[in-house]
């Protein structure tokens, strides 16, 4: 066809491109008129095409697209509905991974030789096993469950490896997850300062005001899955500014993550999330120490100390709601938190004869599903490690725990052993945002849920490549 073209004159060119158009709009308007939905589908429809034929260009352009859809694919899901979206992550997967398997000779497989990988791949295989768990948890719940606990690390972590293996992916990266974050923060902002969506209304009718709108307050959550998952984002995302933003990079980059950081610590108050205080006190702790600088131990560790000094003793600041509520988070009386401790004796105590726990998809959203007739999906988790505990057992959450511990460990290795002072710089502020949070994790389901669960998979899987790129010049 488009041989065909080329051979035309300018003139006939424009008549058949014309006709051609005006085709293509008479069956967008029969389409629109037998059905308001068929239109949606067909630009859909072409938008797959054009990204297929990109995708077997260069698969890293699915990776890219996958990060983006992990921030955004909430939208879809409050204002269009009518889908599974979470299911779109698995397509986008499956279609990189058929690529990347298609042109598998661009690539050097001996870069899955690594640590990471493994430890990944062995998760994978104890999830799988935990289909035959005694407790006899249903089979639809294993299923539903594994996809984010135990598929979506190991499919995604050798991607990082095969396909973002440079610098200037590095680079590219952090620009993107900053973007999408200052993105969320931008929303947060007009659901606090303007109002809400249609969808989001809904959102609230249909349950989420109960625990997205206290005192007549609104927690706010952007558009994500919830608060808790909003505010611990942002959190994280202001910690990864705020390092970068220490580094020895230009002026003016250096003020516009100080900007972005800003924005996304006002982004964790107005959600109301008292967890995600952990993500940015355990964060910066980790940053700090990985430093390995005397001063910087020494100035960083005393105004992290004065900061939890002035929301522990004091009350300056109570009669912002936000500062209120956040400093609720140090107080161990405090109602919600002894809910969390009961619960947690709960499970223990249900736990004590079974060491291999109630299997996957028992607790939680998929247990209250899928497995109604099983006591562990009558107790909240409030917890990833919870959760955790609860479905594998204290044999599979010790494994895990020190699993991601061991992975933590060997990455702290790795930074020390960077010489680029700028990269350096860059894997401190990955390493300390997936210490923040994975401690956050403790107060909710953050590191299973997106974009989370993406963020701490391809910033673990960069910090493993960064001696690749020490010897190669800044970008």
């Amino acid at each position: 066809m488009i041989r065909f073209l080329s051979s035309l004159s300018q003139t006939w060119r424009t008549v058949i491109i014309s006709i051609l158009g005006l085709l293509l709009a008479v069956i967008v308007s029969v389409l629109t008129f037998a059905s308001p939905i068929a239109p949606m589908i067909l630009i859909v429809g072409a938008l797959a095409v054009v990204y297929i034929i990109f995708l077997f260009q260069d698969p890293a352009i699915g990776l890219t697209a996958l990060t983006v859809y992990c921030f955004l694919f909430g939208i879809l899901a409050r204002e269009v509905g009518g889908l599974a979206y979470g299911i779109g992550i698995e397509l986008f997967l499956l279609l990189i991974w058929i690529a990347v398997i298609i042109l598998n000779k661009r690539y050097d497989w001996k870069i899955l030789n690594n640590t990471l990988t493994k430890l990944m791949l062995a998760w994978f295989i104890i999830s799988v096993v935990e289909i035959i768990n005694p407790a006899g948890a249903s089979v639809r719940g294993w299923l539903q469950e594994i996809r984010s606990t135990g598929l979506f690390p190991i499919l995604v972590i050798p991607l990082v490896f095969l396909l973002y293996n440079s610098k200037q992916k590095l680079n590219l990266f952090l620009i993107l997850v900053l973007s999408l974050s200052l993105l969320a923060t931008i929303n947060g902002l007009k659901q606090q300062f303007i109002g809400l969506s249609a969808g989001e209304e809904q959102f609230l009718k249909d349950g989420g005001e109960i625990t997205h709108v206290l005192w007549g307050r609104l927690r706010v959550f952007s558009f994500y899955s919830d608060a808790g998952q909003f505010g611990a984002s942002q959190a994280s995302f202001a910690l990864l500014a705020m390092v970068l933003a220490v580094g020895p990079y230009k002026w003016w980059k250096r003020l516009i993550l100080l900007i972005i950081a800003g924005l996304s610590f006002y982004g964790m108050l107005i959600s109301g999330t008292r967890g995600a205080l952990f993500a940015l006190v355990v964060g910066a702790f980790f940053a700090i120490f990985l430093t390995k600088n005397i001063k910087v131990l020494i100035i960083g560790g005393t105004l992290a100390l004065m900061a939890l000094f002035f929301l522990k003793y004091t009350y300056i600041g109570n009669g912002n709601y936000q500062i209120y509520r956040l400093r609720t988070a140090l107080d161990p009386q405090e109602a919600s938190l002894n809910v969390r401790f009961n619960n947690q004796k709960i499970i223990g105590q249900y736990l004590e004869s079974r060491p291999f726990g109630g299997g996957l998809g028992v607790i939680g959203t998929w247990g209250k599903e899928y497995n109604k007739d099983k006591f562990l999906s009558t107790v909240e988790p409030d917890s990833y490690w919870v959760k955790l505990w609860a479905m594998y057992g204290i044999v599979g959450f010790t494994v895990w725990f020190c699993m991601i511990l061991y992975i933590f460990g060997k990455c702290c290795g790795i930074i020390w052993k960077i010489r680029n002072e700028g990269l350096r710089y860059k894997a401190i502020a990955m390493m300390s945002t997936c210490a923040g949070i994975f401690f956050c994790s403790y107060g909710n389901e953050v590191m299973n849920s997106q974009p989370s669960s993406l963020v701490v998979s391809v910033f673990l899987a960069f910090i493993f490549l960064c001696p690749n790129f020490d010897d190669k010049p800044e970008s």
